[in-house]
């Protein structure tokens, strides 16, 4: 019965401002700053609240994060983190490979490019001259030619590996103007598959069963000192990237964390778009109301909803006590705000009151 008043409670002074673009971006910018206050981007919140919400509200509604990718580059400060709109895989383009192709298509392979199967099975050839070594190393490198050829048959411009490309291939694909990148690590390949349109492929004898991925324009860009490569213009038209910039390796893998969370909430609340005030706002309304069926419900049963009421207050309680403020003193001005009609007050931890305002989230 408590469980039901607080919910009805809170459903009656819900927040929707989903018809409001204007209100509902500025509802989403104080949840991601309330949800980075206590993480290390504190003292950056309104510049990554902007990063995460421009990113999550590319989406368009949907809550698949795998869209947006996160790259750590040490170096710089937290400040100059920035989000680009495309995809950046963080490779370089190889020696005497094109350096801008425009109109590309991907193919996204997880394929050996080497074929020496007596490396790989171990085993041991004898020869009685050099001549028969050479024979070796030219059918190694006729199965390789072949490969490559069958490769190509797919009529790309843009081959990406996840293993190792090695040398005669990469230069069969220079000769032939294509842009072949090696060893691209495999969360990232899986992702530049899915904004692409493509799909990963590890056989190449059906060209036409092959999903080719697409994108208007590759080119090799520069963040801090190391060269990555671009995608823009890619068909998952939401993807993009969020760079991030910081004195070290802890440093950025905690603003990761901490922006993943923010991420994660956003991408909830686009989705549900009703916000409740924070602050212990929530915890005195339902409190307020479970209160009220107490004192009208006969017998035991209103012990124990007054008991529900009571650990709900605990909440602004532990709020106040985190703060190092006066819970006793600040929890007994909040629920006398509370019995005034239409009351938005909640504990303002940063000027240690009740604030009545509206804006607190």
């Amino acid at each position: 019965m408590a469980a039901e008043c607080a919910r009805n409670a809170l459903l009656q002074r819900v927040v929707d401002n989903k018809e409001n673009a204007e209100k509902f971006k500025s509802d989403l910018m104080k949840i991601a700053m309330t949800t980075l206050s206590s993480k290390i981007l504190s003292q950056d919140k309104e510049h990554f609240a902007q990063l995460a919400v421009d990113a999550v509200m590319r989406l368009k509604g949907s809550t698949n994060l795998e869209a947006i990718q996160i790259i750590k580059k040490p170096g710089g400060s937290l400040k100059d983190s920035f989000l680009d709109e495309g995809f950046i895989l963080d490779k370089k383009i190889g020696l005497g490979q094109p350096k801008r192709i425009e109109n590309a298509k991907i193919l996204v392979a997880n394929t050996a490019m080497d074929t020496d199967k007596v490396k790989i099975y171990g085993a041991r050839v004898r020869v009685d001259s050099m001549s028969k070594v050479a024979e070796i190393e030219g059918a190694e490198k006729e199965k390789m030619r072949e490969k490559v050829k069958k490769i190509l048959g797919h009529g790309i411009n843009c081959f990406v590996n996840r293993q190792l490309i090695y040398n005669f291939p990469e230069e069969l694909f220079a000769d032939a103007g294509i842009l072949a990148i090696e060893h691209a690590d495999f969360d990232g390949i899986e992702r530049l598959a899915l904004v692409t349109g493509g799909e990963i492929a590890s056989t190449f004898d059906n060209p036409e069963s092959v999903k080719l991925g697409h994108c208007k324009l590759i080119e090799e860009i520069m963040i801090g000192e190391d060269k990555l490569i671009h995608f823009s213009g890619v068909e998952m038209g939401q993807a993009c990237t969020i760079v991030l910039r910081g004195a070290s390796h802890h440093v950025l893998d905690e603003a990761e964390r901490s922006l993943h969370d923010a991420l994660c909430v956003l991408s909830q609340t686009v989705n549900d778009t009703r916000v409740l005030l924070g602050g212990g706002w929530p915890e005195m309304v339902m409190a307020k109301e479970v209160d009220e069926l107490a004192r009208k419900t006969p017998g035991k049963k209103s012990h124990a909803i007054e008991a529900f009421s009571r650990a709900l207050v605990a909440i602004p309680t532990i709020i106040a006590d985190n703060a190092g403020l006066d819970s006793a003193d600040l929890v007994a001005k909040l629920r006398a705000e509370h019995h005034k009609e239409g009351c938005n007050a909640g504990i303002d931890v940063i000027s240690g009151s009740v604030s009545a305002e509206i804006e607190l989230f």
